[in-house]
């Protein structure tokens, strides 16, 4: 009598309230998985390996499956902050112990990308939510808002189509797109189709003949020792290589530290009886603040050689300190000088954080350049993956466009 008088339901924890419906708990568990996805997508696909970067098209389709707005949103914030998963740490080694920083910053940068995704879903499937995803990787792709276009799934064009120059970017844009509406199984086999035949033939693109990058591992001291010391351990390196047989050496960023009339001086006279070039990183400072440059030394001449478009924003490119008066900020370039010439040949040069976005190495790319020039001081990434991520994106670009690349870094 007591169970018949009740009023509940013997499976009403599972069917009704306050228990969930199965269908609910398999909604939840496919939202939940789609960001579990995503974020793979972004670890993996961004890990530092060239061959990995496909997996970043995942995301593409990801955020097209989202069944709502915020879980859309969600979706965007784990692959990007997975992609970027690197920088709390490298900003605890620049800036001193403490995570608060580091996590401010890389929350921060993720907000563009995750509102520029969130904010054009649509919950209407088809090609015009593709439109609108095109229009999301558009704006992270070019400026402004690609000055923070990290981990953009267009850089897996090189290891789909390598070769294939603008085609081949075009060719991975359409895909992209099509893995976000029903077309996706056919978008998906394309893509581990020409995934498997790139692989199977794949090698990381070589340098010119007579040109050699050299990496160090000087850690923080490179390019601030105040004596000639380093510059004689960097003039001992450049030695060898020329020994090796090249004739023009490549250095990492900030390699020379401040360029002045003096550090100018010594390598000139170092480099009097020889005929190798060196193309090496330095900083030229004056009192509205400093440019991020390569720099050009023969005997008996030097030039700067390039000025870097975008340096790293908030620890180097900081324009809010003109606002009250301060000139210690790195200077943007933005579009000037995509191209330079040395040695008769037609550079890309892409310093550090340059190789983290798009719209530099494209820009570069219009004026058909005879290579890429990559170099970075990544001291401070010790221990994650964000040279690793450098390099495996200059040679994706350095692949599609079937341009040789020298790389030279720091660690």
């Amino acid at each position: 009598m007591t169970h018949a008088t009740s009023g509940h339901s013997p499976t009403q924890g599972f069917s009704g309230s306050p228990g969930r419906s199965p269908r609910s708990i398999r909604d939840g568990l496919h939202e939940a998985a789609l960001i579990a996805g995503a974020a793979a997508a972004g670890a993996i696909g961004w890990s530092g390996v060239a061959l990995a970067l496909p997996l970043a098209l995942a995301f593409p389709a990801l955020w097209a499956a989202a069944p709502t707005r915020m879980i859309a949103t969600a979706v965007s914030a784990a692959y990007f902050l997975a992609a970027s998963r690197g920088l709390p740490q490298g900003v605890m080694t620049f800036y001193g112990p403490g995570i608060a920083l580091g996590g401010a910053l890389w929350i921060g940068a993720c907000l563009a990308f995750v509102a520029v995704h969130g904010l054009l879903w649509s919950v209407r499937p088809g090609w015009g939510r593709a439109g609108r995803f095109a229009l999301a990787s558009l704006l992270m792709a070019v400026l402004p808002l690609g000055i923070v276009g990290w981990a953009h799934p267009l850089t897996a064009a090189g290891v789909l189509f390598p070769g294939w120059g603008w085609l081949g970017l075009g060719a991975t844009a359409m895909v992209m797109l099509a893995l976000t509406t029903r077309l996706w199984p056919v978008a998906a086999v394309a893509v581990i189709g020409a995934w498997l035949w790139s692989a199977a033939g794949w090698a990381p693109p070589s340098g010119p003949e007579g040109w050699r990058g050299v990496d160090t591992t000087m850690g923080a001291s490179l390019g601030r020792a105040t004596d000639l010391e380093q510059h004689r351990d960097l003039l001992a390196h450049v030695q060898r290589a020329h020994e090796a047989g090249a004739r023009v050496v490549v250095l990492p960023e900030s390699a020379l530290g401040l360029w002045t009339p003096t550090v100018s001086q010594v390598w000139m006279d170092a480099l009097r009886t020889t005929r190798v070039v060196v193309i090496a990183g330095a900083a030229v400072v004056d009192r509205h603040g400093y440019d991020n440059v390569l720099v050009e030394i023969a005997a008996g001449q030097a030039r700067v050689l390039y000025r870097e478009r975008m340096p790293v924003p908030v620890s180097m490119w900081q324009p809010w300190l003109s606002w009250i008066g301060e000139g210690d900020s790195a200077r943007a370039h933005f579009l000037a000088n995509p191209i330079v010439t040395s040695q008769g040949r037609r550079i890309a040069p892409l310093i550090c954080y340059e190789q983290l976005l798009v719209w530099p190495v494209l820009q570069s790319m219009l004026h058909a350049p005879d290579m890429i020039v990559a170099t970075g001081n990544g001291w401070w990434t010790a221990g994650t993956s964000i040279v690793g991520i450098q390099r495996a994106s200059a040679e994706a670009w350095a692949r599609l466009f079937g341009v040789p690349l020298v790389m030279a870094f720091n660690l």
